[in-house]
């Protein structure tokens, strides 16, 4: 949500800005190959180039054609493909089908880029002073938008690459490890506490981050780190993914249905050894390293068997400023226990951007933080991510939390052995 009171950025550097941006999407796809990038894996994941196109279509749509007078688009049929899914802008392409759009070519979607760039830099050169506030915000909102867009790209080639047999890399450069830890609880006290984007003069955020209100909580303890791959693993080999008990009901169900074993880029040879799939290919399981790829259901069903629970979305927000925290924006998005619903008070962005998020809460549970996936700077302690409970294709892991004052009663080794730390 842009902040309609803060004074808008200098023309020069929003200019630098969205060159920056636009540069970044361009260099993760840089060791795709052409046919990697018009592959779609799955209906919920989008080929790589319709990533490009679309983030594009984003500014021609919300931007040039409304604000910038005589602008031409160069193909008016991208209109209809690059949709997503504002039913106020048009009809539009099916998702499921992204991958069927081998017209236009990946030249084309980038001259596509180019066409559209030209234009918005003398849309941001031209603009009258008067309309120059609306037009920086939503440049703004396009800008969050595509760093949005490139975490997409990455999850969605990623499980485009672990479908293939060759399992290729799709960075170069290794992942920064993580040195075992012992996870600490640390406590916070609960009580009233506001949560949500503060709004004036507190920068960007989406719709869906506000209004900034007040929740009460009960004491509660919660995990100084994630969930380590070393402590799921004990999970799996103490048979959790065979023993209903653990799970949700629709959950167990999903289990018994997809045959989940373990998580889905996790690896086990003849000799019982695991490996995990990830951007730098098949690499030994790491101890240490955050599960990642995980569905809420078995976020949900790990936690209950360690004698523990998932925060809610509150008890997340209010934890971040406890003394000790680690992992919170760069290994892995977090499930809450919270359902993805409007904040009290909450009301959709005007125009077309009325779309983005509002719609799409019901059904869905709310993740909080970041991931090695999400693009430096796009992070804040207010920002809802949100999937459906049966999403395992992102980098999402886990963070315990419990009642204050409650002995861990699962069976995970690590739960019963941690120590208290007052807030």
């Amino acid at each position: 949500m842009p902040d309609p009171d803060l004074p808008p950025p200098q023309r020069r550097d929003l200019v630098r800005r969205f060159d920056a941006v636009r540069r970044h999407t361009l260099a993760l796809v840089e060791t795709l190959s052409p046919e990697d990038q018009a592959a779609q894996s799955m209906p919920d994941a989008s080929p790589a180039k319709w990533h490009q196109a679309h983030t594009t279509w984003f500014f021609e749509a919300m931007l040039l054609r409304p604000h910038l007078p005589g602008y031409q688009p160069l193909d008016e049929s991208y209109h209809y493909l690059f949709n997503s899914y504002y039913e106020g802008l048009g009809p539009r392409h099916p998702r499921p089908q992204r991958g069927l759009l081998t017209r236009p070519s990946l030249d084309q979607v980038r001259a596509y880029r180019q066409h559209v760039e030209q234009h918005m830099h003398r849309l941001m050169a031209d603009v009258s002073d008067a309309l120059w506030p609306e037009v920086a915000r939503t440049v703004e909102l396009g800008l969050q938008h595509e760093q949005q867009h490139q975490e997409l790209i990455l999850t969605d080639a990623l499980h485009l690459l672990s479908s293939h047999p060759w399992r290729p890399a799709l960075l170069a450069h290794p992942s920064a490890t993580t040195p075992p830890t012992p996870m600490e609880w640390r406590r916070h006290d609960g009580g009233l506490v506001e949560i949500g984007h503060a709004g004036s003069g507190s920068g960007f955020a989406f719709d869906n981050e506000g209004p900034r209100h007040r929740e009460w909580l009960e004491p509660f303890e919660i995990g100084n780190r994630l969930v380590s791959c070393a402590e799921f693993l004990r999970f799996i080999e103490a048979g959790g993914y065979r023993e209903a008990r653990w799970w949700l009901s629709e959950g167990w169900a999903t289990v018994q249905t997809q045959q989940w074993q373990a998580p889905p880029y996790w690896l086990q040879d003849d000799h019982g050894h695991w490996s995990v799939f990830g951007l730098q290919g098949v690499q030994p399981l790491d101890p240490a390293a955050p599960v990642m790829q995980l569905s809420f259901y078995e976020a949900a069903a790990y936690a209950e068997w360690a004698g523990a629970r998932l925060p809610s979305e509150a008890e997340w927000e209010a934890a971040i400023a406890l003394p000790g925290m680690q992992q919170l924006w760069d290994q892995a998005w977090q499930w809450t226990r919270s359902a993805y619903h409007p904040y009290p008070g909450f009301r959709p962005l005007d125009g077309a951007a009325s779309e983005y998020n509002g719609k799409f809460m019901v059904g869905q549970l709310v993740l909080r933080g970041g991931s090695l996936a999400t693009p430096p700077g796009h992070t804040r302690p207010t920002y809802r991510n949100f999937f459906p409970p049966g999403a395992r294709w992102q980098f999402s892991g886990l963070r315990l939390a419990r009642d204050a004052g409650a002995a861990a009663g699962g069976t995970h080794p690590t739960s019963q052995r941690t120590s208290e730390t007052a807030a």
